[in-house]
């Protein structure tokens, strides 16, 4: 067998911390103020501004810059796989690198192989991640340029629309996320060319890395302080209006 009793563990505790992170954490923003909770929020009050303004150059500008971030990774990723197709002939020398590390487990042919062939999937799964966010995004140009102008802010109809344009950029935003995660696993999935152990503990480490981001930051707080105030400048405008 290419892996031993420990390699075939420590992909076990991979697959657990990263699936199980990513269930984790979708139930617990549904109930907690995390980054993602509390900028869907922001980007129902951004789309609930852009509809009452005449001329949105100032969104068309914010959203192509977030399309461009997305591309920058999209293309990358190509880069990056491609880098681990070349591997794949230069199978001998990785593994005689691998070899002269001191600590770095045993490794075989077949064993390089299947570790390569890990991290080019997490890649594949990462670039369609961002590619999906990047149509998406351009889904929002699509119903920004749609949307009608609304000076007053009330129509209901018009903010249940907004509503929706905020919808799906927040999933363009999920799928740019899942793709960033992605990039984070790939890098405790290298460390099982070294040795399992190092890949259980690294496996661990960016669940707790991501969580401590997500939830327990203070960009979350500043977030969510600033969703709450600026909710209570909305009120008091709506009834300033009425």
């Amino acid at each position: 067998m290419p892996f031993s009793i420990i390699d075939l563990l420590a992909l076990l505790i991979f697959l657990v911390c990263w699936s199980g992170y990513t269930w984790f954490a979708r139930r617990k923003a549904k109930t907690t103020n995390c980054i993602a909770r509390c900028l869907h929020q922001h980007r129902i009050h951004w789309m609930y501004e852009a509809i009452t303004r005449e001329v949105r150059v100032g969104e068309a500008a914010l959203l192509s810059n977030l399309e461009r971030n997305i591309a920058f990774f999209a293309s990358s990723t190509l880069l990056i796989l491609a880098g681990l197709l070349t591997l794949f002939a230069q199978i001998d020398t990785l593994e005689g690198v691998i070899a002269s590390l001191p600590f770095a487990d045993k490794v075989n042919h077949l064993a390089i192989q299947l570790k390569l062939s890990l991290l080019a999937f997490i890649f594949v799964l990462s670039f369609f991640q961002f590619t999906w966010s990047m149509r998406q995004y351009g889904f929002v140009n699509v119903m920004m340029g749609a949307a009608p102008i609304d000076t007053s802010g009330l129509n209901e109809n018009l903010k249940a629309y907004a509503e929706q344009m905020a919808i799906v950029q927040d999933q363009a935003a999920h799928a740019y996320n899942y793709g960033l995660r992605s990039y984070y696993f790939a890098l405790a999935a290298m460390c099982w060319f070294f040795h399992p152990a190092l890949f259980m503990l690294m496996s661990v480490w960016v669940v707790y890395t991501l969580f401590q981001r997500e939830f327990s930051s203070k960009a979350v707080k500043a977030i969510t302080a600033g969703q709450h105030y600026l909710t209570l400048v909305r009120e008091s405008n709506h009834k300033d209006n009425v």
